[in-house]
């Protein structure tokens, strides 16, 4: 409550500098909101000086204070004070108020100084071109404006980096992080920024340099664990599976470790680089991993890689996982690598058959199908005239909830669907041709429930992926059911089967296949050779067409599309050549 007055105005303006730092190290959280007592400390300076600024703003006050205020006693703490301003717009992102700032201080000091080079960073320029104040022994810094000056030049670095690297300017944003690696900063932000100039060079196709960078980080933090899945990611891209699983390996492990303290890497300073760079796309690229999430990558890829024994093996550890509450630790979120939980059981069905144990695959099934079973209505209606110019009619809020939820069924009846179709398959491959046989067909009762409605031709694009999945379910369990009423001697009902399977995929290679072979048992051997001949014609480009149409086959139906395979094809060949030059000869 004193009044302002310019002999104490030193002291007052280096007590509120040497008090900011200790409210910032005292809370150890990043720097958020307005720095109040910066605002107080200048109106205390325009008060001495008879000046008012009240009604101004902070960039504005500042200004105000710099251009006005000439005192010589007062240059060296307004200074160091500007640059803790500087600080706090940092962490709020604010590089322009925080470039208008240094221009001002610099501008204060030498009209002729504040110029940046051509090429050069403005905001980095302008920092390093600011003249750091002595300090006075009579009045003592608890951070000197020196270390400060380092500490904000590595921040600036650091979030123009993570700005240009949002924006896709790969090639600036790694002249900018390589700027702040090189700064003065903690191993923690050191480590953070190692990681971020490895997802740069990745994004550049430079996979050896990101590489070195991740290992950087790992080298100079090895609890910065991100970029060890980073690791993972480029090993993965590279098609490097052994060095990717032993990254994961390792992630796993060291997760499941409780993580040292950490220890202090650097001289102790209250105002620290970390505590002024927290923004989103950092946040996203450091975004630590649950365990379980490795756990499944682990197993996931082992699936895709055909190390079935490593991949049941995996997937069985996550089903274990999920007894203990999976869900409630793990947010389901865009960022997560899990999938909906009845893929995984769906995955881990797939990786137990293609290991031989179809029992237990059959037992996994039908768990997917007991929980899902109340979630599907009994006649499924698919609209397929919503259109996206219709989203702004009222009732659109309405209709985008029915599509949501139309979503949801048709994705519970897939899983369920696929449950069967896995069954079917298992069944078949213990001898067991009948089981099989019911198991495909409920596969295909399940997929009756849905209807189709509105025009053909303008299909909602939100609901394809869905309604792709359950034609490519339903083509599946028509072959297999085919193959086994073949196995069962009953060739009539294998023929319709797979007459249907080529209504749904015309071109399909396996159905065709399965389809010659079904009139060759029938000994309708004229049709036979006439398919065969119209399939080989059209085989390549038709394969080749069908295999750039279309989506990716979620993981749990790879191995039933493999099953699906026609395994007869040279013998099927060479006897319906066979039978034709025979043909010839007669005629």
């Amino acid at each position: 409550g004193l009044p302002a007055a310019l002999p104490v105005l030193p002291l007052e303006l280096t007590v509120l500098y040497n008090s900011l730092f200790f409210t910032v190290g005292a809370s150890d959280s990043a720097i958020k909101g307005e720095a109040e007592g910066i605002r107080q400390g200048l109106l205390r300076v325009l008060e001495a000086c008879g000046a008012c600024g009240q009604d101004l703003g902070t960039e504005e006050l500042w200004e105000k204070v710099l251009q006005e205020v000439t005192v010589e006693e007062l240059q060296a703490p307004l200074h160091r004070l500007g640059a803790l301003q500087a600080a706090w717009w940092l962490a709020a992102s604010q590089l322009g108020s925080v470039a208008g700032l240094f221009q001002l201080l610099s501008t204060a000091e030498d009209p002729g100084r504040a110029h940046c080079s051509e090429g050069q960073n403005k905001l980095l320029s302008l920092i390093k071109a600011w003249r750091v104040p002595p300090e006075g022994a009579s009045l003592p810094l608890v951070q000197s404006a020196k270390d400060l000056k380092e500490i904000l030049c590595t921040a600036a670095a650091f979030l123009q980096g993570l700005q240009e690297l949002e924006a896709g300017n790969f090639p600036t944003a790694l002249s900018l992080l390589q700027e702040a690696a090189g700064g003065f900063c903690s191993k923690n932000i050191l480590a953070q920024i190692y990681t971020c100039l490895g997802y740069c060079a990745q994004r550049m196709g430079k996979p050896q340099t990101a590489l070195q960078h991740l290992k950087r980080a790992l080298q100079v933090d090895f609890q910065c664990l991100p970029a060890l899945s980073h690791v993972a990611v480029v090993y993965h891209d590279l098609g490097e599976t052994d060095a990717e699983l032993q990254a994961l390996t390792l992630l796993y492990e060291a997760l499941g470790k409780n993580p040292p303290a950490a220890a202090s890497s650097s001289p102790c300073f209250l105002m620290q680089a970390e505590l002024l760079v927290h923004t989103p796309v950092l946040t996203s690229l450091l975004r630590h991993r649950h365990p379980s999430e490795v756990k499944y990558l682990l197993a996931q890829r082992c699936l895709q890689d055909g190390r079935v024994v490593d991949a049941v093996e995996h997937y069985l550890d996550f089903l274990s996982l999920l007894q203990e509450g999976l869900q409630q630790q793990v947010p389901l979120d865009g960022n997560s690598a899990l999938p909906r939980i009845p893929e995984v059981f769906l995955e881990a069905a797939s990786a137990l058959e293609q290991a031989g144990r179809h029992q237990d695959a059959i037992t996994v099934c039908e768990e997917v199908i007991g929980r899902t079973t109340d979630l599907i209505p009994q006649v499924l209606r698919v609209e397929q005239r919503l259109e996206q110019s219709e989203s702004s009619l009222p009732g659109s809020e309405l209709a985008g909830g029915l599509l949501s939820q139309q979503k949801e069924s048709l994705c519970c009846l897939a899983w369920r669907a696929a449950g069967y179709l896995h069954q079917g398959w298992a069944w078949a491959k213990l001898g067991k041709s009948k089981e099989a046989v019911t198991q495909f067909s409920r596969c295909l009762s399940d997929l009756l429930r849905v209807q189709l409605h509105g025009s053909g031709i303008k299909q909602t694009e939100n609901l394809q992926p869905e309604v792709e999945v359950l034609q490519k379910i339903r083509l599946l369990s028509l072959l297999g059911r085919g193959t086994q009423f073949l196995e069962l001697g009953r060739n009539k009902e294998a023929l319709l089967d797979f007459q249907h399977s080529l209504q749904i995929s015309p071109g399909d290679p396996a159905a065709a296949s399965y389809l010659v072979q079904a009139l060759w048992k029938l000994n309708r051997k004229q049709e036979a050779a006439a398919q065969w001949q119209k399939f080989s014609q059209n085989c390549p480009a038709e394969d080749g067409q069908q295999q750039g149409q279309g989506r990716p086959l979620p993981l749990y139906l790879v191995s039933c599309l493999e099953q699906a395979v026609f395994p007869h094809s040279e013998a099927l060949a060479r006897s319906i050549q066979d039978y034709l030059g025979a043909a010839a000869q007669d005629t």
